[in-house]
């Protein structure tokens, strides 16, 4: 087989890679179903897919998917710190998809992997972040006539997406993976809310159990995180901007305060927002010794790490993996995890396999319908069809054994009617 161009830390750790792609396959049974359905299909023959995304065997077994069905795939890495170069290493070596990232790669590095795989000529676009489709825009606008459109996986590119299209210079119809009911429920909730507490653990070693965690955004990550960290013993506070969603949290019975407040009691701080400066300097300011500060949105913006630098008198990197102490004048320690970017991703490895295969299994099926039907679909941001949610639902139930109920005719006829 000849090798896709590529630029990777060592192709020698492809065995490695190889196998921790293969052991996450094991609780990607959904996934596999749909690799299989593919390679006999061939829905994506002659198409080229350039993706961003986080450089995971889990990811690697999506890209897998999409060629078995005749895709052409080039990946670039949506964060420096959450790429395996052993997976990086299997995908090129043994599996064909070009792959442009290294694990720690500075911010040039990662731009340059980016322009790179759009050099591809990508049919499809497959974001994270909406990073890829941005520099698509902004520089690159020339190759937006060959797209036929992309899917976005999360909440804060759908978010960025949404204010293209509102702005009107979205150019291609974007599929909004993360809005699907398995993506939000399993993969936000239940996959955000165990791998954070991961990522924190691996840091940290710290004991949850009797501390105040504080979370910042109460959507679906956030609630996640909440249930999680309670179910470990620790006290709960949660903040927020939205009515709607704080009156949820306390609803549940978590106390909800502004972070001006919660600053002043918390000892681990964990952000997932999609926003920017939710810990602000007036709140660094007053943080305890020893507070524990971790982000679990998509970009490290939502701690304001240049105001965290310049009230730090010494900077005392790695004093565990993946946690840097900031010391101020007054001699209180602040602990940074995973340089403020996704904690989850940074300090452990993401969501576990089997949550995954839900939102990769949803994101090839919608990567074939949009092979199938783009030339229907307007510029903008576009809902993924609920009959592939409830595939992939099915599909799932079907992987775990369980069986549910099927409608009569006599219920189906009851609920079309409006009479009694």
């Amino acid at each position: 087989m000849s090798l896709p161009q590529h630029d990777i830390a060592d192709p020698g750790l492809s065995a490695a890679g190889a196998r921790r792609v293969e052991w996450a396959e094991r609780s990607m049974p959904a996934l596999r179903r749909i690799r299989d359905g593919f390679a006999q299909r061939r829905p994506l023959e002659g198409l080229r897919v350039a993706a961003c995304m986080h450089v995971t065997a889990e990811t690697a077994n999506l890209l897998r998917a999409l060629r078995a069905g005749g895709a052409e795939v080039a990946l670039a890495a949506s964060n420096p710190l959450s790429t395996q170069d052993d997976t990086a290493a299997a995908l090129v070596m043994e599996y064909g998809v070009g792959v442009h990232a290294r694990s720690g790669m500075d911010t040039a590095t990662y731009d340059r992997n980016l322009a790179t795989v759009l050099e591809y000529r990508p049919h499809l676009l497959l974001d994270d972040g909406c990073d890829l489709v941005n520099l698509a825009h902004l520089h690159r606008p020339d190759l937006l006539a060959e797209t036929l459109g992309g899917c976005e996986q999360t909440t804060t590119g759908v978010i960025r997406l949404r204010q293209m299209s509102a702005e009107g210079v979205l150019k291609i119809p974007m599929v909004a993976v993360n809005d699907t009911a398995t993506k939000r429920m399993f993969d936000n909730r239940y996959g955000t809310g165990q791998s954070t507490i991961d990522g924190i653990m691996r840091a940290t070693n710290a004991l949850l159990a009797g501390r105040t965690l504080v979370v910042a955004g109460f959507g679906y990550c956030g609630r996640g995180l909440a249930e999680r960290a309670r179910g470990m013993g620790a006290r709960v506070v949660v903040t927020e901007v939205d009515p709607v969603k704080a009156l949820d949290a306390a609803m549940q019975g978590y106390p909800v305060l502004p972070m001006a407040e919660a600053a002043t009691i918390g000892d681990v701080f964990v952000t997932v927002t999609g926003n920017r400066d939710v810990i602000r300097a007036e709140h660094l300011a007053v943080l305890k010794d020893g507070a524990i500060l971790a982000n679990s949105g998509h970009f490290d913006v939502e701690i304001d790490l240049v105001a965290l630098e310049a009230l730090a008198v010494e900077v005392r990197r790695e004093v565990r993996p993946q946690a840097d102490e900031y010391v101020l004048a007054d001699g209180r320690r602040l602990i940074l995890l995973a340089e403020g970017r996704l904690v989850n991703l940074g300090a452990a490895e993401g969501h576990p396999a089997a949550v995954m295969d839900m939102s990769f299994a949803v994101q090839a099926l919608t990567v074939a319908w949009l092979a199938e039907h783009h030339a229907d679909l307007a510029p903008g941001v576009v809902e993924v069809p609920a009959a592939i949610d409830t595939e992939v639902a099915r599909l799932e139930l079907a992987a775990l054994g369980i069986r549910i109920d099927a409608m009569t005719p006599e219920q189906e006829d009851y609920l079309r009617s409006w009479r009694v």
